[in-house]
Formats: structure tokens, C-alpha cells, sequence
């Protein structure tokens, strides 16, 4: 047995988000075959577009938010989980007017030689963020 340190926050990187977005790495340890986050995104911010080698699952702890692929827009709410499958281009935030938390997590898989367990993209364009967080009203 072995008791993990506790997590501190970090700001997630500007190249990474939009707006302000802190994370706290609950779990990341060689052994586990998983790790997980818990992402705070302040009202507006969210991740660029990504995709996981492994898939993504994603749990709401509080908040509303946006979970976006180029073919839907998921709204996502307090008990809300959400699975990207593997190499999903996605990216997920929060609504214009909320903050949001959720745990991100994200299995390991045996990766080749220089792929990386996510791939980051460009930012979303702010056009299509509103388009995004429009849809997710209605919905």
C-alpha cells in the first residue's frame, strides 16, 4: 500500500485553454494504469481541441459545461459522465455564464514510439464556442 501525496492545483497552460482553468492531479502514478484530474473552469473557459490515444471519461462535480465533437454538443451537468472514445477530436468547458468542475480521466494504453497519450490541437475558434454554448441552451 501506498499513499499518494495530495494533489495541488496548477493553472492550466495557456496553449492548452482558453480562460482560466485549474487543475489538481489526483492520480498519476506509474502503476495505476489511469490517471485522473479535477478541472476547474472558470465561466467561458475551456480546452483546446484534443484527443486522447486512450479515450476520455469525463464526470461533472458541479457547474454546467460543453463536451464538443464536430458532430454534437453534450451539456454537462452534475452527475453527468461522458466518454470520448479513443482519439475523439473533442474539446469540453464551461458555459459562458457558469463555472463547471468535472473529474477527467484517462486510461493508459502501450503507446508507439513518439505518440503521445493526447494530442492537442488548436484553440477552439470563439465563433464556434458561441455556436457550441448556443446549442447547449436549447438543448
Amino acid at each position: 500500500m501506498e499513499q499518494l501525496p495530495r494533489p495541488t492545483t496548477a493553472k492550466g497552460p495557456a496553449e492548452r485553454f482558453t480562460g482560466d482553468v485549474y487543475v489538481d492531479m489526483v492520480v498519476r502514478h506509474p502503476d495505476a494504469g489511469f490517471s485522473v484530474g479535477a478541472v476547474h473552469f472558470t465561466p467561458g473557459a475551456h480546452t483546446a481541441w484534443h484527443s486522447h490515444a486512450a479515450g476520455q471519461m469525463l464526470h461533472c462535480l458541479e457547474g454546467v459545461g460543453l463536451v464538443v465533437t464536430a458532430d454534437e454538443v453534450i451539456v454537462l451537468r452534475p452527475g453527468m459522465t461522458v466518454w470520448t472514445p479513443p482519439n475523439q477530436r473533442h474539446w469540453h468547458g464551461a458555459m459562458p455564464d457558469q463555472v463547471m468542475a468535472h473529474l477527467a480521466m484517462s486510461g493508459v494504453v502501450e503507446l508507439a514510439a513518439g505518440q503521445e497519450a493526447v494530442t492537442w490541437q488548436e484553440h477552439v475558434d470563439d465563433a464556434d464556442y458561441r455556436v457550441a454554448a448556443l446549442a447547449g441552451t436549447e438543448l
